[in-house]
């Protein structure tokens, strides 16, 4: 029997071991992951009965093959869930699927509503040509933009940079004043100095123009996937369903390994014979799927030319803190048509524009599902989202000290009153959350021509292939990783998932 062995348990890691289990032969799997917790950054930590989405995990996919393991895992809801049945909610429920006041492992129908705050207003995201959006910018920011878009769309610029990629399609003015300064917080440099690949892969097909034209589309007709309104989401959260799948793989005779770091390779001619794990257990292996960072893995394979090394060593990664704060009320209120609990603005996450926070998004964790919170009628689970780089200023500062730097900044915004107590409270802190497109990533097919020679290694994932990756995204990078191997085709494929040109679902 040959042995496969996974690096991660996030979406990458577990897809390609489900897939290997159930259509390899005579394969053992074995999954390695260095944390206690499954599912990655789409892990679901729970908090004294509240639960964490870090940085939010909609479930869309226009993929057949992602849809069908997701409703395998996790069937639609047949019934209408706690919010529903207080607000009377009608929704397409499927036939026969499960009761979610009942039963756990079942999937939920939610709206799609994300916002920009700026100016102390509220914009649709993307931005839509109506009445309250002329109202919040003024007559003559509105003014300028429209003569800034006409210029854009009569003049393209040579796109050497996400600020050239921004302005082509939304002109300079709209540019400055939702995507500029969001985009600086979000990677701490400016756009300026981005590569257009990060805007190509989370908007691509998105720009006023469609935006304009998708407003005008009859309802149900076909949109830009950026503009998807509804999507499914697990009662308990996006972790629930990658221990869902743990699950499946220990049932199918695979492995799952938590607290396994893996420190060394071990290679013999070319390919990777062994992975050696930081407690000293040597594990021999016929075939590698690795999700860990880029820059971990070159690390860890010996042999590495140092051209490769020092470009994987230089990779720029942005690190991530969220605070979760439980409070009984936000200081603004619903102003919108879409009904909701005790007047809650009806938003899953918004990004805070401000120029005078730190803040980068809001979650409200109420909204992507009642069961996040202990107790939905009578309080709100925000969930608090900063950027940064470990080491820094906002990553280095103690919890306390930052959670009370989190909670004034919201009340700053107006977004919470000043005498609004704060019920319970947690900092957490994830490395490596985004893959960033700066610096030494303009040179990154040096670090891809070389691992390709590594004829057993397959590169999945976000950090495992240094990509800005969705969820899909990555199970498909799972998926086709699997098909190399059982079909011995090029790696080529593995590495295109997510440069098409149509995408899937923004978050920016």
């Amino acid at each position: 029997m040959k042995t496969a062995i996974v690096i991660g348990a996030g979406p990458a890691g577990l897809t390609a071991a489900y897939e290997l289990l159930t259509k390899g032969n005579d394969w053992r799997v074995i999954v390695l992951e260095a944390s206690g917790e499954i599912g990655g950054i789409a892990r679901t930590v729970v908090h004294e009965g509240c639960r964490i989405d870090i940085g939010g995990h909609r479930f869309f996919s226009k993929n057949t093959e992602v849809n069908a393991l997701w409703a395998k895992l996790m069937p639609t809801q047949g019934a209408p869930a706690w919010d529903d049945l207080k607000l009377n909610r009608a929704k397409p429920y499927a036939d026969g699927g499960p009761n979610p006041e009942r039963e756990d492992r079942v999937m939920l129908l939610r709206d799609r509503v994300s916002r920009i705050f700026y100016l102390r207003h509220f914009f649709d995201y993307p931005i839509a040509l109506k009445p309250s959006t002329f109202l919040n910018m003024g007559l003559w920011r509105t003014w300028k933009a429209g003569w800034s878009y006409l210029h854009a769309a009569l003049f393209k610029r040579e796109e050497r940079s996400l600020e050239d990629f921004y302005i082509n399609r939304f002109g300079r003015v709209l540019y400055s004043m939702f995507f500029e300064d969001y985009t600086e917080k979000l990677w701490g440099i400016h756009p300026s100095k981005i590569s257009p690949e990060w805007g190509a892969q989370r908007v691509k097909g998105l720009s006023l123009l469609k935006a304009v034209l998708n407003v005008l589309k009859p309802k149900g007709a076909k949109r830009e996937t950026s503009l998807i309104e509804s999507f499914l989401y697990p009662k308990k959260g996006p972790g629930q369903l990658w221990e869902h799948l743990a699950d499946e793989i220990r049932a199918l005779g695979g492995e799952v390994r938590l607290h396994a770091k893996a420190l060394r390779l071990e290679r013999v001619g070319e390919a990777i014979a062994a992975v050696h794990l930081e407690n000293g257990e040597r594990l021999p292996c016929d075939a590698l799927f690795s999700s860990m960072p880029i820059k971990d893995l070159v690390e860890a394979l010996p042999g590495t030319p140092a051209n490769v090394r020092d470009v994987a060593s230089a990779l720029p990664y942005r690190d991530f803190v969220t605070v979760g704060l439980l409070v009984d009320r936000l200081a603004l209120r619903n102003q919108t048509k879409i009904p909701t609990l005790n007047g809650l603005i009806p938003d899953t996450w918004i990004y805070i524009q401000e120029r005078d926070v730190r803040l980068g998004r809001l979650q409200i964790f109420n909204n992507w599902s009642p069961y996040m919170i202990d107790d939905p009628e009578h309080h709100v689970w925000i969930g608090l989202e900063y950027f940064c780089t470990e080491g820094d200023a906002l990553w280095s500062m103690p919890e306390a000290e930052f959670i009370a730097f989190a909670a004034n900044e919201l009340r700053k915004t107006g977004l919470l009153a000043q005498d609004t107590p704060i019920l319970n409270s947690v900092r957490l802190r994830v490395q490596k959350a985004y893959p960033a497109y700066f610096g030494a990533y303009a040179r990154f097919g040096e670090i891809r021509a070389w691992l390709d020679t590594i004829p057993n290694l397959w590169c999945i994932g976000r950090n495992g292939q240094h990509r800005y990756n969705n969820m899909d995204h990555s199970m498909l990078c799972g998926m086709e990783a699997v098909r190399s191997l059982l079909n011995g085709t090029p790696k080529a494929a593995v590495w295109s998932v997510n440069t098409e040109e149509e995408y899937h679902e923004s978050t920016r």
